[in-house]
């Protein structure tokens, strides 16, 4: 009886099954190495895992990767995987230390930096909003030639963290200094230059946003997903439902697909998987907002692309680190119908207790999954210095009418219950 192969996934959070689901439906091995949040318990009961490797990757990468090196070299393990936008230099670093499948450093780094985005999209002639890089929160005047609105974001944010929307000049500075503050307590490496962790102001693109879900093998790119997320206006841009496939001409989807496999090829991305949003001016020009060398939503965006499109894209992405060609490069999967992830909103924040609702949502066949992401007592914060989402309900349905329909219901029955403030 062959071996089963074995990876090692790095940093992601075991409340969320669906890549340790992925690996056991493939028939694979994971050595987890566990998220700071998370707990080894946790860790050892989560599907697929065979042992667990608790690595200190944000405080001291140097000795984890040198542990990681020392695993290996006891027993060879054979890919390694990131599990979250923070760990994916990390273990691009790793890949290319024991040879195994990966993006490079190179990329790595390009997909965690906004502002080398938007430059590597200028020069390969992809669509850009206009941009100013800040080092400093005094370097604000810089900013003030773009064209307002414009949108204040973190250089390597994730989740809209200190995304800001502003919509005339006398409010730029505050807003650069608000920004700065929150890069500073949430998103500064330790030792890392302060120039390093910047800020990135960049003219307000006006349209619909989508997001698309893409395998990359050799170098080839295939959008597995492609999903609507609304009209986020600001001014902090929170996310609340994404549901797929999106209902676009097919011209639209055409552009957007041509415009993430250029950004691959721009960014040198030539292997894994991908989450990438756009903004849709006009409703029918894709511009590429940004991208991240894993898989979106903490994972959840591989429930939206396997429950709409077939394609199991987690268990993909783990074949694809393993050296292997996707399935689906091969075997055409069958469209699987239309999904929707809903997040909860946070709305104003503070001691979580419970949303009230999401037992009679759970019930309902309709839904597949529901995450409850904060623990009792969890202080939430809102947005743009957000600390997480209560909750997530991931959902099945006949039409993008009734997914629209459905979202609308999770809207009226839910409800975010926070302890009363003195």
């Amino acid at each position: 009886m062959p071996q089963r192969q074995k990876i090692v996934l790095v940093g992601q959070l075991t409340l969320f099954p669906w890549v340790f689901e992925a690996a056991e439906r493939a028939g694979i091995d994971l050595v987890l190495v566990p998220r700071g949040d998370d707990t080894v318990e946790n860790a050892r009961r989560a599907k697929a895992v065979v042992e667990v490797l608790p690595l200190d990757i944000d405080g001291d990468p140097a000795a984890a990767l040198a542990a990681l090196v020392a695993r290996y070299r006891q027993e060879p393990f054979d890919g390694i995987m990131a599990g979250n936008e923070k760990v994916v230099p990390f273990v691009a670093h790793a890949a290319r230390t024991l040879g195994l499948t990966g993006i490079s450093e190179d990329a790595a780094a390009v997909v965690r930096d906004k502002r080398s985005m938007r430059r590597l999209l200028r020069d390969a002639g992809l669509q850009t909003p206009g941009f100013v890089e800040l080092d400093g929160p005094d370097r604000w005047t810089d900013a003030l030639p773009l064209r307002f609105p414009v949108v204040v974001k973190p250089a390597n944010g994730y989740s809209s963290l200190g995304v800001i929307r502003v919509d005339d000049k006398d409010r730029l500075e505050e807003a650069v200094g608000n920004t700065w503050k929150l890069v500073e307590a949430n998103l500064r490496q330790a030792g890392e230059p302060a120039g390093e962790a910047g800020v990135l102001v960049e003219e307000y693109l006006d349209g619909p946003e989508v997001s698309a879900e893409s395998l990359v093998h050799g170098g080839r790119v295939r959008v597995c997903a492609v999903s609507w997320k609304g009209e986020l206006t600001g001014p902090y841009f929170e996310e609340s439902t994404l549901r797929a496939p999106a209902r676009l001409p097919a011209e639209v989807l055409a552009a957007i697909e041509a415009e993430v496999i250029g950004a691959h090829h721009a960014f040198g991305i030539t292997e894994g998987t991908t989450h990438t949003e756009l903004r849709l001016v006009g409703g029918i020009r894709p511009v590429l907002l940004e991208m991240g060398a894993r898989i979106g939503g903490g994972g959840a965006m591989h429930y939206v692309t396997h429950a709409s499109s077939g394609i199991d894209l987690a268990a993909e992405a783990l074949r694809i680190h393993l050296g292997r060609e996707p399935e689906c490069w091969s075997r055409e999967p069958e469209p699987a119908g239309h999904s929707a992830f809903y997040l909860v909103p946070v709305g104003p924040g503070g001691r979580f207790v419970r949303v009230r609702g999401l037992e009679e949502i759970e019930a309902d066949p309709r839904v597949d999954y529901v995450v409850r992401s904060a623990a009792p007592g969890t202080l939430l914060r809102p947005y743009p210095d957000w600390t997480g989402y209560p909750a997530l309900v991931l959902s099945h349905h006949e039409s993008d009418a009734a997914a629209a329909e459905f979202r609308d219901h999770l809207a009226r029955t839910l409800h975010v219950e926070y302890e009363e403030q003195s």
